[in-house]
């Protein structure tokens, strides 16, 4: 019997949606893994990463992206590790999770310090983080675990430091190499807006999605779906210091911090893809 592809849209909460591109008619939704749902609202999460599931909506973006605890995933610069409290202890007993951090030795300070601090919370929980395996990740270096070994790849807000650096096309072929046939890459970042032409280097902080697209599709990668999970409409893509200028970062510190505040972190698409299975 041949499927025929459909789009549709289901709340998730009465607050954040998935748009499904090649849903098969009649096929049920994924539902939230109760372990995985546990392990997000367990107060073992640093209480700022749980202040802001809100806005990330954790659970139901993982559940998008299809993770499941037997999988081998790599997570793309893991930073303070938001993810990784979620991701390591759910894959701690019949997954593998790579955590593919900043390139050693580097001579930017900022990444020194964020792999320092990772570092230091690896080991302050060997329990829960001992098994992570650590890779790098960044211009140049694209090892970020075996060729074929992975089921998923995800990535969040990430796209426009690699277009930034000129090194987009490189990562996005890298995923794609460690990935199994019929393997899927997850990706978030700040969308743009279709009306202004996309900045090589989005240097705002803002990727247009048919451009994130594009590129992975330049890659190899099939779109699957897309969801609106982590939409804003209150979002105007405008602001003095790009996306910045929102929360959490609030470049512009107490000037009109109540405005921007108010609008929220920005507005974000969610692009599932797939390494073809053949």
């Amino acid at each position: 019997m041949r499927l025929r592809p459909l789009l549709r849209m289901i709340a998730l909460a009465g607050t954040a949606g998935f748009i499904l591109a090649a849903t098969p008619a009649g096929a049920v939704e994924a539902k939230p893994d109760p372990v995985l749902a546990q392990i997000v609202a367990s107060p073992a999460r640093s209480p700022q990463f749980l202040a802001r599931d809100a806005a990330r909506h954790p659970l139901e973006e993982l559940t998008f992206f299809g993770v499941a605890p037997n999988q081998t995933v790599i997570e793309i610069s893991p930073s303070g590790g938001y993810w990784t409290e979620i991701l390591a202890p759910y894959l701690h007993d019949r997954g593998t999770y790579y955590a593919a951090a900043n390139p050693r030795g580097t001579d930017s300070a900022y990444a020194n310090r964020e792999n320092a601090a990772f570092d230091a919370k690896l080991a302050a929980d060997p329990a829960r983080y001992g098994k992570i395996k650590v890779t790098e990740f960044g211009k140049g270096h694209f090892d970020i675990a075996p060729p074929g070994s992975a089921d998923l790849v995800v990535t969040f807000r990430n796209l426009h430091n690699w277009m930034g650096g000129g090194y987009a096309d490189e990562a996005l072929a890298a995923f794609y190499r460690a990935l199994k046939p019929g393997g899927i890459l997850g990706m978030e970042d700040h969308r743009g807006s279709d009306a202004q032409a996309q900045d090589p280097k989005a240097t705002s902080g803002y990727v247009r999605q048919d451009y994130a697209i594009a590129l992975a599709q330049k890659a190899g990668f099939e779109l699957v779906a897309t969801s609106e999970i982590n939409a804003n409409p209150k979002d105007s893509k405008d602001w003095p210091e790009g996306v910045w200028t929102l929360p959490p970062t609030l470049a512009l510190k107490d000037r009109d911090r109540e405005r921007y505040q108010a609008v929220g972190e920005a507005d974000n698409f969610v692009l599932k893809f797939r390494r073809p299975p053949q």
